[in-house]
């Protein structure tokens, strides 16, 4: 099978968030109903990381979360974009400038409502929640790295990551969790897998 690979720096992230889901989404989707919702890790004090359908739904909500930032950004929303609105000239230290193109302010965000998913829809879910990160960020794969450096958007939890560093984060999240789930001996005991 040959596989299409995006062009541009944006477009390898975003393969690179997609193997890492499809791997993340393939641990899931090995597990049978009683594994999925087991309660594995009964004494941790995050609630999102105590069984696979917590994790699972955990993450969903967390990528829909990532492209709503990236959508806010683009349209102009989101103020730390370098304190501009969209179309407004950028001068870069380097003492070069660019102009941001930004979709209208009137772009979409997601309607996703956190929840506990079962496990045939989870599988579903983060197939759609891809394809709405894809969507937001269609056309931008060979957005030139002065460009993606000055999109700035602070998160809920305190950073303030550019483009590629919010991809990135979104990438090595999957990944993390993905390994949790890996150590989990689910099949026999249930707990960490020492």
């Amino acid at each position: 099978m040959n596989k299409t690979y995006r062009r541009g720096a944006v477009g390898v992230m975003m393969d690179e968030y997609e193997r890492a889901a499809a791997e993340f989404r393939a641990a899931v989707a090995g597990l049978t109903e009683e594994q999925y919702m087991r309660i594995a890790d009964p004494v941790t004090t995050d609630d999102c990381c105590r069984s696979a359908q917590t994790i699972m739904s955990h993450v969903v909500a967390a990528g829909y979360g990532y492209a709503d930032y990236i959508r806010d950004a683009f349209s102009g929303r989101n103020a730390t974009v370098k304190e501009r609105a969209p179309g407004d000239e950028t001068s870069l230290p380097n003492g070069r400038s660019f102009t941001l193109a930004f979709p209208p302010a009137t772009i979409e965000k997601s309607s996703y409502q956190r929840r506990l998913l079962e496990h045939a829809e989870s599988l579903e879910e983060i197939d759609s929640m891809l394809a709405y990160t894809v969507a937001t960020l269609d056309g931008k794969w060979e957005m030139p790295e002065e460009e993606f450096t000055a999109i700035l958007m602070t998160v809920d939890w305190g950073p303030t990551y550019d483009l590629e560093q919010l991809l990135e984060h979104a990438i090595v999240h999957i990944l993390r969790h993905r390994r949790q789930i890996d150590k989990w001996d689910l099949k026999t005991r249930g707990r960490f897998d020492q």
